[in-house]
């Protein structure tokens, strides 16, 4: 009867917790072990977020149809820019449908450690799986408000052109890069706490330094240095050419969208690293 107890227990799984190499970016197979956790993180996200409101996840559509209402008013009655010959705001609503999936993302996973501190500090999982699951936050936001995006094309009975093929790879892009910020946002807040009041005011200078409620075809009035000086910003080139995808107008800076691939990836690289180096001290720190 001993030997059989023994026997048992020594075929028991067991899991071994190992410090976490500081020249592995992301380790893929533990991310995976717990995909569970991130789903189910990614899907409290969404319900708490409307809990208890009337509207619930009906806010998803309304918020970018009232910055669309608002940005056609000022920008398109008012400062009078053009549209590339569109409805002002239809053409507003395609440049919030990009920017709201940048900003989901980059808020929540900026703040996604800080938010779920009971967890960090009292369960064991891989921390980058906090920032990813922000992605299906976003994901599921820009699904609802897309449906809205169609029928606003047959209100306007403009239709989908073929660049839409292409609106998956520039969606993808867009995520990359507010999620290779947000591992760095997101692991400097744990220690400095005044990065989630700094982030908020750079959230919303963004927004108004990128094409979201205007064309990409004011800015080439500018002079070409003040051109360059514009297309610094990483977003600026993806939302000009997701703005194209959707509405199959415009132009796309396609020098200045090369340079926000390469943007892009070296942030989350180096993002990934500085997570996972900040990462050893969260439990202790947070």
């Amino acid at each position: 009867m001993t030997e059989l107890a023994v026997t048992r227990i020594s075929r028991r799984e067991h899991t071994t917790i190992e410090p976490a190499s500081r020249w592995v970016p992301l380790e893929l197979r533990e991310v995976w072990r717990f995909r569970e956790l991130l789903v189910t993180l990614a899907g409290r996200d969404v319900r708490l977020r409307y809990r208890q409101t009337a509207l619930g996840v009906a806010w998803v559509v309304i918020q970018p149809l009232m910055a669309a209402g608002v940005f056609s008013l000022v920008f398109g009655r008012i400062a009078k820019l053009g549209s590339d010959g569109l409805p002002y705001f239809l053409s507003a609503f395609a440049g919030m449908l990009g920017w709201n999936a940048f900003q989901t993302t980059l808020t929540k996973s900026g703040s996604c450690l800080l938010g779920n501190s009971h967890l960090v500090s009292k369960v064991y999982f891989p921390r980058i799986v906090l920032p990813l699951s922000s992605i299906f936050t976003a994901l599921i936001d820009f699904a609802v408000a897309f449906v809205m995006f169609l029928i606003l094309l047959i209100i306007y009975h403009h239709p989908p052109s073929i660049q839409l093929l292409l609106l998956p790879v520039w969606l993808v892009l867009i995520l990359g890069l507010a999620l290779g910020v947000g591992l760095f946002v997101g692991g400097l807040t744990v220690s400095y706490r005044d990065v989630q009041y700094i982030m908020p005011v750079m959230v919303q200078f963004l927004m108004f330094a990128s094409p979201i409620a205007y064309s990409v075809s004011n800015i080439s009035k500018l002079s070409p240095r003040m051109q360059s000086l514009y297309f610094l910003n990483p977003l600026a080139g993806y939302l000009a050419a997701f703005r194209w995808s959707l509405l199959g107008v415009g132009t796309v800076p396609w020098g200045y969208v090369g340079y926000s691939v390469v943007v892009t990836v070296v942030l989350l690289v180096s993002g990934a690293y500085s997570f996972r180096h900040m990462e050893q001290r969260f439990a202790d720190v947070i």
